[in-house]
């Protein structure tokens, strides 16, 4: 197999460099060890925000950047990102309300916008966000940002570069990679343990989290920068509010922590910033991290949690560029990039986070460019992901229209598919109605229909890659929803 550019890594780093290098004509081939957004790409704390807190730290350039970001991706893929109003309640003895105040109006202005309103102080008495805390007559502050599905957001990535010619090739790992006097060969190897030898002229290691280690299996003779992995942990509870909004919470050790609108029924809870060392496929929360976030949730909520009113949890090792931080909370979330040029290209990514994944991806081209003599301009700014192609970018009537044409549908399942397809509900659902129907319910709130489109479409091979990452129903599936799925997966394999 030959390409232009072998991208190492299926995560959103990964896919968004592959997107953009197959928009611009470049042939490009994708490896990923395990499933799209395995493992960091869909443990995040699920915003695209410019990151209020790193203002402490100066990171103005960032946010600014991370800022700008927000505005482009809610205007391309607003079927899985839609605005949220988070709620900061005053704590005087940590923060000053001027600061706060000064901080929010950089916030506010440090980047066009064009789609969110701007921040406000409240009281909180009378407010819908007041109600479920302990002290509701505190004083607080009200700001936006965005929402994100963020495995979903991977895997529309990885389609649209499919969909512009690159080779997508999932559980596929690297295993070698050797450099030639025109170019790289790597192997490929498969979950059927056939190699496959792929000559390309660059590579882009995109590995995140085994970044180092890719290096140091595959290509021990090259250079590496150094990392710093740092895990980071969420909690699921039931809901412990009603409304629509969302909080920030600040801690007595300088932190904050989220606490979100989840699914509907649920509360979600992040993140904890904590050194990591091991394998990161294996990363778990640990039982410190889970009672720290429920500390912090019941200094500020009425309704107390436990450990044991955790419904769910997740945490991702992020690979942030090592840095002088003491705390792991302090270290930078930008990203930097390492490129080899000692022969054929070899460009590795270090760090970033969601928000700026486009702009990475842009910036990792724009680097390879005049290495390889391709002409073609940025492009990605003003595409529609996959599914995001609707009517005036306005997703409410979308979804209108959609419970209008197919009124047999319940609305709250037909809710789930519009904010996960978008127009790819086009695709699938109009033939499945047409002919035999949906097909059988697997687990509750899943068809055989939109299972046979998820294999086809979005390289679902096991149940965990339905349940945790196409869709969030592990939430809600019942004990034996994972082995319904794999016995269906299994009697219908992809074709």
């Amino acid at each position: 197999m030959q390409c232009d550019v072998l991208v190492v890594g299926g995560g959103i780093n990964g896919v968004g460099i592959a997107r953009d290098l197959a928009g611009r004509g470049i042939r490009v081939v994708l490896c990923e060890q395990h499933d799209l957004a395995s493992h960091t790409s869909s443990a995040s704390t699920k915003l695209i925000h410019g990151g209020l807190r790193y203002l402490e730290y100066r990171e103005f350039s960032l946010v600014r950047k991370s800022l700008a970001e927000r505005e482009v991706l809610l205007s391309v893929g607003g079927h899985i990102m839609w605005p949220l109003r988070f709620v900061l309640p005053h704590e005087p003895y940590l923060r000053r309300a001027w600061l706060i105040r000064a901080g929010l109006f950089l916030y506010d202005n440090l980047a066009p916008r064009n789609r969110l309103p701007g921040s406000e102080a409240v009281r909180l008495t009378g407010h819908p966000a007041g109600a479920p805390l302990r002290d509701a007559g505190r004083l607080g502050f009200v700001y936006s940002d965005v929402w994100v599905d963020d495995a979903r957001l991977v895997v529309l990535n990885a389609m649209d570069a499919r969909e512009r010619g690159a080779t997508v090739l999932t559980r596929t790992a690297c295993t070698s990679l050797r450099r030639e006097p025109h170019g790289w060969t790597a192997t490929l190897v498969p979950e059927s343990g056939v190699p496959i030898e792929v000559s390309a002229r660059a590579v882009v290691n995109a590995a995140g989290p085994w970044a180092g280690d890719f290096l140091r299996h595959c290509a021990p003779t090259l250079r590496r920068q150094s990392l710093r992995l740092v895990k980071g942990s969420h909690i699921v509870v039931p809901k412990l509010f009603d409304h629509d909004f969302a909080y920030i919470f600040q801690n007595a050790d300088r932190r904050i922590v989220f606490a979100i609108p989840y699914e509907q029924r649920y509360t979600l809870i992040g993140t904890t910033d904590v050194d990591y060392q091991g394998d990161p496929a294996s990363v778990a929360i640990a039982a410190a991290e889970t009672a720290y976030l429920c500390e912090i949730a019941n200094h500020y909520f009425r309704q107390t949690i436990t450990p044991q009113s955790v419904v769910h949890s997740f945490s991702g090792v992020r690979p942030l560029m090592a840095d002088e931080s003491v705390d792991a909370s302090g270290v930078t979330r930008d990203y930097s990039f390492d490129l080899d040029t000692d022969g054929a290209p070899l460009l590795s990514v270090i760090g970033g986070k969601i928000t700026t994944f486009r702009r990475l991806a842009e910036e990792a081209v724009a680097l390879l460019r005049p290495l390889m003599g391709f002409q073609e301009g940025p492009w990605t700014r003003t595409a529609a992901l996959p599914g995001g192609d609707f009517a005036a970018g306005d997703f409410e009537a979308y979804l209108r229209e959609l419970r209008r044409r197919y009124p047999s549908i319940e609305p709250e399942l037909m809710h789930r598919w519009a904010r996960a397809y978008g127009t790819r509900l086009e695709r699938w659902l109009p033939a499945a109605l047409a002919g035999e129907g949906l097909g059988a319910e697997v687990i509750p709130g899943l068809h055989e229909a939109e299972l046979r489109y998820l294999c086809a479409e979005e390289w679902v091979r096991e149940a965990a890659d339905v349940l945790w990452r196409r869709s969030k129903l592990g939430l809600g599936a019942p004990p034996d929803g994972a082995w319904r799925i794999d016995r269906w997966l299994a009697a219908n394999p992809p074709r």
